[in-house]
């Protein structure tokens, strides 16, 4: 599978990121089969969040044998130093870790957010803290909704995080605000070297009054035609990689399609774009 550099970080990260959100309500046996999966695909990226139910402690014993095998972020959902600190230990403790390679701010969504964060107080000093004692080597920020790229942008300004992470696919570029605050965003990034993770690169529609199908809280592209498509249209951007979705059932799909990755056309970009103008928005 193809490596991207993830910004200052060094690290080579597979354009596969696995996702923890996709072990949120799973059997320890189950959640093994998975990661062999994940291994055997060759990902070297892991990301996780305490608010993913049950993955930092499914993933933990395979932290404690596998380690080396992985670069580790997780995330805090928690605005202030002192929460975000008992939040860091907790999930130290249950991925059986001393150390991770990155710690981040997660779920920016507003103006008033970010400036909570970042403000005397805010969960930006734990983070801080968390690099100054060897807790974590880098530090990033995540979001999601319409805002995030023109949020993020300000964010990079603001502080000199070393990874964003934001969602991108193919109905939201078909958003002219959207791509053009994008657009913006991963240039910005490219001059400050910063990583740029993917989320949402398969999501199709919101669930609204329909059954779900899938485990995701937005319906998911789940054929392989229509995964390939999604993927490559995002990997085909200057982005790092893309975080897998939520569900296991898409993973062996969304493996796929990163070790068969071709990029797309400028012109095979747009049509799909066109097409993104008319779907319905997750957010």
């Amino acid at each position: 599978m193809q490596t991207r550099l993830l910004g200052k970080t060094g690290h080579m990260s597979t354009v596969a990121i696995f996702g923890g959100a996709a072990f949120w309500d799973i059997t320890q046996s189950v959640a093994d089969t998975v990661m062999e999966q994940v291994i055997a695909a060759g990902v070297n990226h892991i990301d996780v969040a305490p608010q993913y139910g049950m993955a930092e402690e499914r993933i933990g014993p395979w932290m404690k044998r596998e380690r080396e095998r992985f670069f580790l972020g997780c995330k805090t959902l928690e605005r202030t130093a002192d929460a975000a600190w008992n939040d860091l230990q907790t999930s130290l403790e249950r991925l059986q870790v001393e150390q991770l390679d990155l710690y981040q701010i997660h779920a920016i969504t507003s103006q008033e957010e970010l400036d909570a964060v970042l403000r005397k107080g805010g969960a930006i000093e734990t983070l801080v803290k968390a690099k100054e004692e060897g807790l974590t080597h880098y530090l990033g920020i995540t979001g999601h909704g319409m805002q995030t790229p023109a949020l993020f942008l300000q964010a990079i300004q603001r502080f000199d995080f070393d990874t964003v992470m934001f969602p991108l696919n193919y109905g939201l570029m078909g958003q002219e605000a959207y791509r053009k605050e994008t657009m913006a965003l991963i240039e910005a990034c490219q001059q400050r070297n910063v990583g740029r993770m993917i989320i949402k690169s398969i999501a199709q529609a919101p669930w609204q009054e329909r059954p779900k199908t899938h485990t995701t809280w937005y319906e998911p592209y789940h054929t392989p035609t229509a995964v390939q498509e999604g993927i490559n249209f995002v990997l085909s951007h200057d982005v790092t990689g893309v975080c897998m979705a939520g569900d296991i059932t898409v993973i062996p799909m969304v493996l796929q399609a990163c070790e068969q990755f071709s990029p797309l056309s400028e012109e095979e970009q747009n049509a799909l774009m066109e097409r993104g103008r008319s779907m319905a928005m997750i957010f």
